[in-house]
């Protein structure tokens, strides 16, 4: 809770590398400002095409600039790192045990090392570097569970307590003068006002929120979102109906510490995706159920 409260009531500047086992690399500079009433972050990415993400509490901007457009859509959290908790759940010490492993420098600044190790087979591990006096998190690691690092992200340089004011990040969401902003439509629904539910809960795992989207690409329902955490892993589902024109491989991908599972369940199309082992996506897409 100490290093969440810093990633959320501290103001931080800083530039972060996320890196996967898999040779992938990127990097983004990040702007945090926040207290009790309100969070404001922007994330620049540093590779590949230009993004900017602007959050204000549950309201979230992206600007394209090679299609001058900005999407907005709201979200209860970007869940990005330096954030290390996913929900608000206190059965977290349930599923993990923590060892603290001694202390290092990060980006500049002493941190205490503490690893978090799984409880049982259905999610990762985790080591995490919080910033000595503060508490932000400044280095994580998802650990398989051979202990062999999946994916990293972690600070290069950081400016923590720095002079930035919310109301001048939340003046940069104002989109430019000709470009295009573009809405999200999905809207909060429950599972079982969709017709979905589990037939047997995946231990550990509580259901967050669950988000109608507009049907796309010639599908004739809307699909759904259906998100569920332990406090520090995620998992959503996402249903839709089939088309074979676009839904053609089952199957389970991995990038990184991201698992993805597809499969066909009659005449819908479900996809599973969370930082967690294959199996925890199969135990999911097994108890997913139709009732209606």
């Amino acid at each position: 809770m100490r290093m969440q409260q810093a990633s959320r009531l501290r103001s931080y500047v800083g530039t972060f590398v996320v890196s996967s086992s898999a040779g992938s690399m990127s990097s983004a500079r990040i702007w945090h400002a926040g207290d009790a009433a309100q969070q404001v972050e922007r994330v620049e990415v540093l590779t590949g095409k230009p993004r900017s993400t602007f959050r204000r509490n549950n309201e979230v901007l992206t600007f394209l600039p090679e299609s001058r457009v900005v999407r907005a859509e709201r979200r209860d959290s970007l869940g990005m790192f330096p954030n290390l908790l996913k929900s608000s759940d206190n059965s977290i010490a349930d599923f993990y045990a923590a060892r603290r492993l001694g202390a290092e420098r990060v980006a500049g600044f002493d941190a205490d090392v503490v690893q978090l190790v799984p409880k049982d087979q259905l999610r990762f591990g985790y080591r995490v570097w919080s910033e000595r006096r503060t508490g932000l998190v400044v280095k994580l690691q998802t650990l398989d569970g051979e202990g062999n690092v999946l994916e990293q992200s972690a600070f290069s340089e950081l400016q923590l307590d720095s002079p930035l004011r919310a109301e001048k990040l939340a003046q940069m969401m104002q989109p430019p003068a000709g470009w295009r902003v573009e809405r999200a439509q999905a809207v909060k629904t429950t599972p079982a006002a969709e017709g979905w539910g589990l037939h047997g809960e995946v231990a550990g795992f509580q259901p967050l929120n669950c988000y109608k989207r507009p049907a796309g690409g010639g599908a004739q329902e809307d699909g759904i979102q259906w998100i569920f955490s332990d406090g520090l892993a995620s998992v959503s589902l996402f249903v839709e109906h089939y088309d074979p024109e676009r839904h053609r491989q089952e199957g389970v991908f991995a990038a990184g510490a991201t698992q993805t599972l597809t499969r066909r369940i009659d005449d819908w199309w479900l996809t599973v995706v969370g930082e967690v082992p294959a199996q925890t996506l199969r135990v999911f897409a097994q108890n997913l159920e139709r009732r209606r």
